[in-house]
């Protein structure tokens, strides 16, 4: 190489570090400077706020905005609603929620009775995500996910450490999308993978109908003398927005069957029903108790209770015996229901133990969407009975206690019991 090829090279190279270094510099300079276009509305704190120093939140929001490699990633939005959250789990309840938008907006859905999604009640229990209860007739339950299931992973991401949103917001989806979540059923030492194609879910909470035994699909009863004898069946599987009205539907339609088809026992199905509105429970119930009957008492953290009694007259308030169905599924207002109909002595329970969640919640619309769910006391059985016992419920013990025939899913072991012991 000839030694003027050889200085034109150096002259490129010290040129290029050159630039190099310079635009370095200015990136670098750049990036100090760098300041997202970020504009907070209102720091001011409410007039009913205690004397805390926001001066720290302040502090690492301005640093966090300003100083953060990845300036995409900082979305006041998120920061916002994440800060929120996080205040609001502090109080280690996890049915006191922050409800973003569209957790807000999926909620809302559930409750009138559509949504897109695997079709699946969600809690949390030990700090686990668990399933309360799969909807009749959803891609969960089709799928083979049963109440009391443990999720413990979303599309091989880990559930450990999440919060009740973060898994409904994952497991959601568009319909004909694909989620695989990692379940360990009840009783189950190792997880399986369960593929679920979403779907639009359009929840029917009521069904009915008025049968001889003999008819009835998956109960093989060898008594010959119930055989020939008719039941009333009701099924509830959710307190929703439009609950008690189709409830009532049901109700006009059967009642003036009861004599011509010599019904002789009543069957309120609540297995697998996660709850929903206090006063759909309280209506529900008023449908077999007198008028003034109390149905459930709210107790505040003063101590002082309030008793929610039936305010109307029921069409099943009669002599015909009465049972009532529940298992691990069945929370919040179908244990309401189950515990003021036996508690004033007019049904019996049949199948498992019931969730335990013992707490009654008010919602709150903050506005631009979101919403609030706050723990505001909890609720008690007509005789003064806690299902809650804390975050970790004990539920309600059934009368007669018989689970499902794991063997036979085709054989309703439950339903049979309970048809055995309304007929007694």
């Amino acid at each position: 190489m000839t030694p003027g090829k050889v200085k034109l090279i150096v002259v490129f190279l010290i040129i290029f570090l050159a630039g190099y270094w310079l635009g370095m510099q200015k990136i670098t300079l750049d990036w100090k400077n760098y300041k997202p276009n970020i504009t907070v509305i209102n720091r001011e704190p409410p007039t009913t706020a205690s004397l805390v120093d926001f001066s720290l939140f302040w502090n690492v929001w301005d640093k966090l905005t300003s100083n953060y490699y990845n300036p995409t990633a900082v979305d006041p939005q998120k920061l916002l609603y994440g800060a929120i959250s996080g205040m609001v789990a502090t109080v280690g309840d996890p049915y006191t929620m922050f409800l973003p938008p569209q957790a807000q907006t999926s909620f809302q859905q559930q409750l009138a009775g559509q949504f897109s999604g695997i079709g699946a009640e969600l809690g949390l229990k030990d700090n686990k995500i668990i399933i309360i209860a799969p909807l009749d007739g959803s891609p969960a339950q089709k799928a083979g996910i049963r109440a009391a299931d443990t999720i413990v992973s979303v599309n091989d991401t880990s559930t450990t450490g999440w919060s009740l949103d973060q898994a409904v917001n994952t497991i959601r989806g568009p319909k004909g999308s694909t989620v695989v979540l990692g379940i360990v059923h009840k009783d189950a030492k190792s997880a399986v993978d369960i593929s679920i194609v979403r779907d639009t879910i359009t929840v029917k909470s009521v069904a009915g109908w008025i049968k001889q035994v003999k008819n009835i699909d998956g109960v093989n009863l060898t008594n010959s003398q119930l055989a020939n004898d008719s039941i009333m069946y009701l099924r509830l599987s959710q307190f929703g927005d439009t609950t008690n009205t189709d409830w009532q539907n049901l109700i006009n339609s059967l009642v003036p069957k009861i004599k011509s088809d010599n019904v002789k026992g009543i069957i309120l199905d609540l297995r697998n029903n996660p709850g929903g509105y206090l006063t759909d429970a309280t209506f529900i119930a008023g449908e077999f108790l007198p008028e003034g009957t109390p149905v459930v008492m709210e107790q505040e953290a003063s101590g002082d209770r309030t008793t929610l009694s039936v305010n109307r007259n029921g069409q099943l308030v009669n002599n015909i015996p009465l049972v009532v169905l529940i298992n691990k599924g069945s929370a919040s207002a179908a244990e309401i229901v189950s515990g003021a109909l036996r508690d004033n002595n007019r049904a019996k329970l049949v199948g498992d133990s019931s969730f335990g969640k013992g707490t009654v919640q008010e919602a709150l619309d903050l506005g631009n969407g979101a919403g609030l769910h706050v723990t505001i006391a909890k609720w008690l059985t007509p005789n003064g009975t806690w299902v809650g016992n804390g975050v970790n419920g004990t539920g309600l013990t059934p009368d007669v206690s018989v689970s499902l025939d794991s063997k036979d899913p085709t054989h309703d072991t439950q339903l049979e019991k309970a048809i055995e012991t309304v007929l007694q």
